[in-house]
C-alpha cells in the first residue's frame, strides 16, 4: 500500500478519536456533577428519618401499658384488646301441628279440640352479637370479660327487643390455675348443649341448664400428662319466675334469702384420640320460699359426656334427675305444683352423634327425653316430652353456611291427648 495513504489514513482516524473523547467530555462531566447531588439528597434523608425515630421513641407508651394486638382486632380502649364477633342467622321452619313457641320448638301442643293444623314461621331473632375484652395483662394475672346478645327479648316479631346472654369478667393466675368469673353466663351443671339447629339446644327436651348471674370459682389441675381434672364452684342468683304465694308478691327464689349453690368436678384425658374424653358431674341446690314461710327445695344430680371416637366422629351424651328444675328449663317447664304446692320430680337425658367428615359438610343425629313424675302433676300438665332430630350443615364458605334439620316431637299430657309434630327447618348463617 501507498506509505502516503497510510498516512493520510492514520491522520483521519486520529482526529476522529479526538472529536469523539471531546464528545463525551460534557456527558461525563454532567453525570459526575447529578452523582454528586444524589448522594447529598441521601444523607439529608437519613438525617431526617434518624430525627423522627428518635421523636417516637420519646413519645411511645411503656411497655407495662401496651397490649399486643392481634390480627384483626381493633383496639377500642388503650391497653385492652377488644374483639366484636357474631353471626347472622335466619330460622325458617314449618311444623305439621302447633309447636311451642313457633320459632323455635319446645313441645308439641296437645291435640285434645279441634285447632290442630300447620305452621310455618320465619324469624332471624337469633342473630348474636358479642364483644371479647382482654388484658391488659401481667406477670400474675390475666383479665378479661364478654358481652352478647341476640333479640330473643320479646318485641313484635319484626321489631324485637334485645336480650342479654352473657356479660361478665374473668380473673385468671395461670400460676395457681385458678380462675374468677362474675357476671352472667350459663350455668356449672350440665355444660353441654345438643348439636340442634333449633335454638332450644334440647331445653325442655332432656338438656338441663341456662343462664343466670353468678360468682363462680374454677381451679384445674394436672396430676398426669395429658389428664386434667377441673373443680367449679359457683354462687348464683335463685330465679324462679313465680309470684303465687309469696310473701310479697316478689321473685320466691329472692325471696329465699340464699343463692342456689352449684357445683361440678370433671376429667380430661385421651382415649381413642388425642381429643380428650371428658367426663363430669354436677349438681346444684336452691329454695323457694313462699307464704308461711314455707320451703321448696329445687335440686338436681347431672352427669354429662364427651367422646372423641375418631377425628371426624364423637359421642356427646348428659342425664339428670331432680326436682323443681323450671328455672333450669327442665321438667318440661313444670317445677312446683301449685294446687299442692309441692315440687315437680323429673328426670331425663340425651344423645348425639357429631359426624363431620370434611371442611365442607358436618352432620348431627340424637334424642332426647324430659319425664316428670305423674304423680306430681296438677290435671293437664305435660307428662313426658321426646325428641329425635337429625341435621345437616353444608359450609358455603367458611363464614356462609346453610343447614337443614328434620325433628319429631311427641308430648304426653295428662287427662288430655298428647301432641307430636313433625318439624322441618332451614337455616342460613353468616359469621364474623
Amino acid at each position: 500500500m501507498n506509505p502516503i495513504r497510510i498516512m493520510c489514513l492514520a491522520s483521519v482516524s486520529a482526529l476522529l478519536c479526538l472529536d469523539a473523547r471531546a464528545a463525551q467530555k460534557p456527558d461525563l462531566q454532567n453525570l459526575t456533577q447529578e452523582n454528586t447531588q444524589l448522594r447529598q439528597r441521601v444523607e439529608r434523608l437519613e438525617n431526617e428519618l434518624a430525627e423522627i425515630k428518635a421523636l417516637l421513641k420519646e413519645r411511645a407508651p411503656a411497655p407495662a401499658a401496651t397490649a399486643t394486638v392481634p390480627a384483626g382486632k381493633k383496639p377500642i380502649v388503650a391497653g385492652l384488646d377488644m374483639e366484636f364477633y357474631g353471626y347472622v342467622k335466619l330460622d325458617a321452619s314449618h311444623d305439621s301441628s302447633p309447636a311451642s313457641i313457633g320459632n323455635y320448638a319446645r313441645w308439641a301442643e296437645s291435640h285434645s279440640g279441634a285447632n290442630v293444623h300447620d305452621e310455618f314461621s320465619m324469624t332471624a331473632n337469633q342473630t348474636r352479637l358479642g364483644l371479647r375484652i382482654k388484658g391488659p395483662e401481667s406477670k400474675t394475672v390475666q383479665t378479661g370479660g364478654l358481652i352478647e346478645m341476640d333479640f330473643y327479648g320479646g318485641g313484635t316479631e319484626n321489631k324485637p327487643n334485645p336480650m342479654m346472654r352473657h356479660a361478665y369478667l374473668t380473673a385468671f393466675w395461670p400460676d395457681l390455675q385458678l380462675q374468677v368469673l362474675a357476671g352472667q353466663t350459663s350455668d356449672v351443671i350440665s355444660p353441654l348443649f345438643m348439636p340442634t339447629i333449633n335454638y332450644t339446644v334440647g331445653w325442655w327436651q332432656g338438656n338441663m341448664g341456662y343462664r343466670r348471674p353468678q360468682l363462680r370459682l374454677s381451679e384445674t389441675f394436672k396430676p398426669a400428662d395429658k389428664v386434667e381434672i377441673k373443680l367449679e364452684t359457683a354462687a348464683t342468683r335463685t330465679i324462679s319466675g313465680r309470684t303465687l304465694g309469696s310473701t310479697s308478691s316478689g321473685d320466691t327464689g329472692q325471696e329465699s334469702g340464699i343463692p342456689t349453690f352449684q357445683g361440678r368436678a370433671s376429667v380430661g384425658f385421651p382415649l381413642l384420640t388425642e381429643k380428650p374424653t371428658v367426663i363430669g358431674v354436677s349438681g346444684h341446690f336452691g329454695q323457694e320460699r313462699f307464704t308461711g314461710n314455707k320451703r321448696i327445695d329445687s335440686w338436681s344430680i347431672n352427669a354429662d359426656m364427651t367422646f372423641p371416637i375418631t377425628k371426624w366422629l364423637a359421642l356427646q351424651a348428659e342425664g339428670f334427675l331432680g326436682q323443681n328444675l323450671d328455672a333450669y328449663l327442665g321438667g318440661i317447664g313444670q317445677g312446683v305444683n301449685t294446687n299442692t304446692m309441692t315440687a315437680i320430680r323429673s328426670m331425663g337425658g340425651w344423645v348425639a352423634l357429631a359426624l363431620t367428615p370434611c371442611e365442607k359438610w358436618q352432620f348431627n343425629a340424637g334424642a332426647a327425653i324430659d319425664d316428670p313424675r305423674d304423680s306430681d302433676l296438677a290435671t293437664k300438665n305435660r307428662t313426658y316430652n321426646t325428641v329425635a332430630f337429625g341435621n345437616a350443615t353444608y359450609f358455603v364458605t367458611p363464614n356462609l353456611s346453610i343447614g337443614i334439620e328434620l325433628s319429631y316431637l311427641h308430648t304426653g299430657y295428662k287427662d288430655q291427648q298428647d301432641g307430636d309434630d313433625f318439624r322441618k327447618q332451614l337455616s342460613l348463617i353468616y359469621k364474623f
